[in-house]
């Protein structure tokens, strides 16, 4: 994860690069920004493949690609065969972040579901950590053949995982998913809940046209582009990715690589301090907090920008440590709220058999926002300036917000059938009914 920040830099200025002259902005752009351009095929492809083979052979299948990618970027001597090799490993890093929350939000039960999902999110801090304290500091060949080292062991362990329960009953494997649920519930009482709840939402032939009629559904597909959409509104994407470049541009007398490493332990920190917040408070009130604190960081920047580019201007005293500090308020804000619970609320929106397709949905709206925000984040600077730039993502953490705290309904606590019920699922809320009804006493 955020492999560009300290690679992005070496292949600039040509110094530690295995290419033969320095990149372009252009083709640099194009480094960090052009595998989102492809995960929208391959979060389609996701899509698929979770209903075809399951969820546990669609995480195992990318790990191929993901590997032969690893390796290739290690011996890469042409701009063109690195720009291939990126946007095949940011797709397969986006292809496991469609299928992951998926699994998670269906082995997990309602009270664990955002603990696990906020996981994900602490591995991936993890993996940023190592890339800020390592990779400015030895060479592109020794990073990147870590890089490949790590992505082989972590494939190890996938066989040895668990079908998805709900997989498993949607294709009639009944007695397999009653098994797997025994071993991951804690009483026989809550399997047979679970069950029933499959059974209330149980697996029919979707039809995607008459899906995008549905009220229920297309409420629950807005909220879920309005939370995915929100995550690269805010800015903070696009700027994690350029995060040594921006900080070699402030012209601070902090060493950027020291500061990129601090803003990654307090990512780190972040996102572990999510799991914790995630059993004390709501989903709502966390995002909502979270976008209030990234407000206030990305204002931080656009001061800072507002006076270090005055010309003639000597950035001394607090000014020298603002960016730093901004940079921190944003990161830590955005970790412990929507960036990491982004997942988790976008399919907790959606019942089971409309999850895949809903999720697809939204997931390729976060590539492709994503997408643009990274590609073009530097003609935004070159058109309004690093303080315009800022002033603008200020703005927009102003409009997430308010469109969360008007429409977003609290998830945390409540099974799919219960949020389905708060969404104003006509038919769930039938189902249900009718179900009191028939166990009713005569």
């Amino acid at each position: 994860m955020l492999w560009s920040s300290p690679m992005v830099v070496k292949l600039r200025n040509g110094t530690d690069s295995p290419l033969s002259r320095p990149i372009t902005e252009e083709e640099g752009s194009w480094i960090v920004s052009g595998g989102y351009l492809v995960s929208c095929i391959t979060n389609l492809l996701a899509g698929t493949l979770l209903d075809k083979i399951g969820r546990k052979y669609a995480i195992i299948l990318i790990t191929i690609p993901r590997i032969c990618a690893s390796i290739w970027t290690i011996f890469v001597t042409e701009v063109w065969m690195l720009i291939f090799c990126r946007m095949i490993m940011v797709s397969t890093d986006n292809y496991i972040y469609a299928v992951i929350p998926v699994y998670v939000s269906e082995i997990a039960n309602k009270e664990f579901r955002a603990s696990l999902g906020v996981f994900l999110h602490i591995l991936a801090c993890i993996g940023i950590v190592a890339t800020l304290s390592i990779g400015p500091f030895v060479s592109y060949t020794m990073f990147n053949s870590l890089v490949a080292g790590v992505i082989i062991l972590t494939t190890i362990p996938l066989p040895f995982l668990p079908e998805s329960p709900v997989h498993l009953y949607t294709k009639g494997r009944i007695d397999d998913a009653i098994n797997v649920l025994s071993k991951v519930r804690e009483t026989d009482e809550l399997v047979k809940q679970e069950i029933e709840d499959y059974k209330t939402s149980k697996k029919e032939k979707v039809d995607k046209l008459a899906l995008m009629t549905d009220k229920s559904f297309l409420k629950s597909l807005a909220l879920g582009i309005l939370v995915c959409g929100g995550c690269n509104a805010v800015g903070y994407n696009a700027v994690e990715f350029y995060l040594q470049t921006i900080l070699e541009t402030t012209r601070s007398s902090l060493m950027p690589e020291v500061t990129s490493v601090i803003v990654g332990c307090i990512q780190l920190s972040a996102a572990v301090s999510t799991s914790f917040y995630t059993k004390m408070f709501g989903r709502r009130p966390i995002l909502i907090y979270s976008l209030m604190g990234m407000l206030c960081g990305m204002l931080g920047l656009g001061v800072f920008f507002t006076y270090s580019t005055r010309e003639g201007y000597v950035i001394s005293g607090f000014l020298n440590y603002l960016p730093i500090i901004s940079l921190i308020l944003a990161t830590y804000c955005f970790n412990i709220g929507i960036g990491c619970l982004l997942f988790i609320v976008t399919v907790e929106l959606f019942e089971g058999r409309t999850r895949a397709f809903g999720y697809t949905i939204c997931f390729t709206f976060f590539l492709l926002s994503a997408f643009i925000t990274t590609k073009y984040l530097e003609a935004m600077f070159d058109t309004f300036g690093y303080s315009g730039t800022y002033w603008f993502f200020s703005a927009m953490c102003i409009i997430i917000c308010t469109l969360i705290v008007l429409f977003l309904p609290e998830t945390k606590g409540k099974t799919i059938t219960e949020i389905q019920i708060v969404l104003g699922n006509k038919k769930v809320e039938a189902q249900v009914g009718n179900k009191q009804i028939d166990s009713s006493p005569l």
